[in-house]
């Protein structure tokens, strides 16, 4: 037992190292003066660059809007194939997982040709205002797409997983019996049970937001990823600033995030 409890830690001391060396290097590059002391110039002109607050205000949005979408969408056709329809279980694996064969460059390619069919076929329909709704340099719709077709594979995963410690039908027939119906059985009963699910599944998909770069830039729009990549460019100290920032608040909204879901449960409990 000593011995696996030596080995656990030995790994995790292995790891931390691995990720803590270069991060320490990398923020003690972007604090040095060159002088034998620190300045943090570089943080502080970057927080005070223009459009800092917009596009991490704008991810943000973004990141909150597809979990809502996601899960809205995910959520309750997994619940119906797991109660009423086994045999689409198959189905839906296979559909939520395709995004995972078509690459990123080739999901935003076809998003393009879209966009452009749209004004050349709709002008004269009423959808056309939509196609340039959804392309709102504010609040650009066409991105919660994108993101919720890049994130649909691992969200699943994660809602699966959770389904699969837990007999739904068995709950769900057991409220049933006490008199409720089936939105208070599913409400009440097994989303409760799912909580640690569906937590997983929302994190994975802010990580993902608040990460991706490609489709964003590729569309012409100006999310926190590809703000900080357009404005560290400027020095050497700029550019590791701007990655160390990144990576600060994406940790901050993720420990954010499983400090409120474990703070509901141990509330609840």
């Amino acid at each position: 037992m000593n011995r696996i409890r030596f080995g656990r830690g030995l790994v995790l001391l292995v790891c931390g190292i691995y990720f803590a060396v270069p991060m320490a290097a990398s923020l003690w590059f972007s604090v040095d003066d060159n002088k034998g002391g620190t300045t943090f110039r570089a943080y502080t002109e970057l927080l005070n660059a223009p459009g800092f607050t917009d596009s991490l205000v704008l991810s943000l949005e973004l990141a909150a809007v597809t979990v809502v979408v996601l899960l809205l969408l995910l959520v309750p056709a997994v619940l119906a194939a797991r109660l009423g329809a086994p045999r689409l279980r198959p189905v839906i694996e296979i559909m939520c997982s395709m995004p995972l064969v078509v690459p990123v460059v080739a999901l935003t390619t076809g998003i393009i040709g879209v966009l452009r069919w749209g004004p050349d076929y709709l002008q004269d329909t009423p959808f056309f205002q939509t196609v340039v709704a959804i392309q709102d340099p504010n609040f650009p719709v066409v991105l919660v797409i994108a993101y919720v077709l890049m994130a649909l594979p691992f969200a699943y995963r994660a809602i699966d997983a959770g389904l699969r410690g837990v007999d739904v039908v068995t709950l769900v027939e057991a409220a049933r019996n006490c008199g409720a119906g089936w939105l208070r059985a599913v409400f009440t009963v097994v989303l409760p049970n799912l909580r640690s699910s569906l937590l997983n599944a929302a994190v994975l998909t802010v990580a993902l937001v608040l990460g991706e770069f490609t489709t964003a830039s590729i569309l012409g729009f100006t999310p926190f990823s590809v703000w900080i990549n357009s404005n560290g460019k400027s020095d050497g100290q700029m550019s590791v600033a701007v990655s160390m920032l990144s990576l600060l608040i994406v940790w901050l909204v993720l420990l954010l995030m499983s400090a409120v879901g474990r703070g509901r449960k141990a509330a609840r409990s």
